[in-house]
């Protein structure tokens, strides 16, 4: 409380506070989009909550859509990756439209050009080859050896880094690598489900992975051609399903037509590719809220957990042999990715 205060007012002035005893503290006024998320979303939780929210939802969509894959692709007998993947597309686009259109969680941004345009294009295409190639891995292999292959997505950013942009990267940052190559040959040569096919297929997936961020830090690089993860995503995910289209129509045959007919016989199917196929963009809308509500640093930390709580939770669900030798190599390879990713932050410093 403000006690023995005395105004004066002069003609043409405001009002002033005659006693300089006690100072009023008043807060600054937040910026409109903290009030927003403020009234919308913290006066039901604290950030604290909220944030453990975010990252439960998170783990939640990234191990949740690899397990639904799975289970539709081995063991509920649909066998149509690339459609699923375009249903994957179709799911991103619609979700996309209506997060950015409608609830605005990000600025849209239009394609200003037609050069923009074609890189978005070449990206998508760079994009339906890992998603497919991964859909496609799963059908063949245990998720828990899937994400000790997917573990490896460093190394083959940093091959494609130095081939395609001639980026050298410190002596330590690529000794960091080696235990992330010696763990997946170790888990490799002990897999008792091991399929050539499917490892090969998921290399590729791994490798397309990589692939695009560095072609996408390549291309999109100007202040006027970059665009938000969420934008990019609005984009690319209609491009894709182009893309694709073609291709499941001429691989798949008429895979719309076996599909309706295994709904009418079965109408949980409808609930687990809808189910799945909204998991799929949960994973990139959580992958934004993590970064806006934490960092871009505890999103790779969340990355480098989450392959061993994925093949741990499948292991538990799908009940797939596992060897003392195949974990060890597994967790090598995670050791390595968190070596390379600390060896990373040291030279970024030492750069600066």
């Amino acid at each position: 409380m403000v006690e023995a205060q005395s105004w004066t007012t002069r003609r043409g002035s405001n009002p002033r506070l005659e006693s300089t005893d006690q100072l009023l503290d008043i807060p600054a006024t937040p910026p409109g989009d903290v009030r927003n998320n403020h009234n919308a979303i913290g006066s039901l939780l604290s950030p604290t909550v909220l944030t453990a929210t975010i990252i439960a939802g998170w783990y939640f969509s990234n191990i949740g859509v690899l397990l639904l894959n799975k289970y539709l692709l081995s063991f509920y007998g649909y066998r149509y990756p690339i459609f699923l993947t375009m249903l994957h597309m179709i799911s991103c686009t619609a979700y996309s439209f209506i997060a950015i259109r409608w609830f605005e969680i990000v600025p849209f941004q239009h394609i200003l050009s037609r050069r923009q345009f074609f890189k978005i294009l070449a990206l998508s295409a760079i994009f339906c080859f890992s998603v497919v190639c991964g859909n496609t891995s799963l059908r063949y292999l245990p998720v828990s050896f899937n994400q000790a292959i997917g573990a490896t997505t460093p190394f083959f950013t940093a091959i494609f880094a130095f081939v395609i942009t001639w980026k050298k990267e410190s002596a330590e940052v690529y000794l960091a690598l080696m235990p992330v190559v010696f763990g997946i040959v170790l888990a490799s040569n002990s897999e008792p489900l091991f399929h050539l096919f499917g490892f090969l297929v998921c290399i590729g997936s791994t490798a397309g992975r990589a692939l695009k961020s560095v072609v996408q830090g390549l291309l999109l690089t100007s202040e006027g051609e970059k665009l938000h993860s969420m934008n990019l995503l609005l984009y690319m995910a209609p491009m894709a399903a182009l893309i694709l289209l073609p291709f499941t129509l001429y691989i798949e045959g008429n895979v719309l037509g076996t599909t309706i007919e295994k709904a009418r016989g079965d109408p949980f199917m409808v609930f687990l590719l809808i189910g799945n196929a909204t998991v799929a963009y949960l994973v990139n809308l959580t992958n934004f809220l993590v970064t806006k509500h934490t960092s871009a640093l505890t999103l790779q930390v969340l990355g480098n957990a989450k392959a061993a709580v994925a093949a741990v939770v499948s292991v538990l669900i799908f009940r797939n042999p596992v060897t003392v030798m195949g974990m060890a190599g597994f967790g090598v390879t995670v050791m390595g990715v968190v070596l390379y990713s600390e060896a990373k932050k040291r030279s970024k410093v030492t750069a600066h």
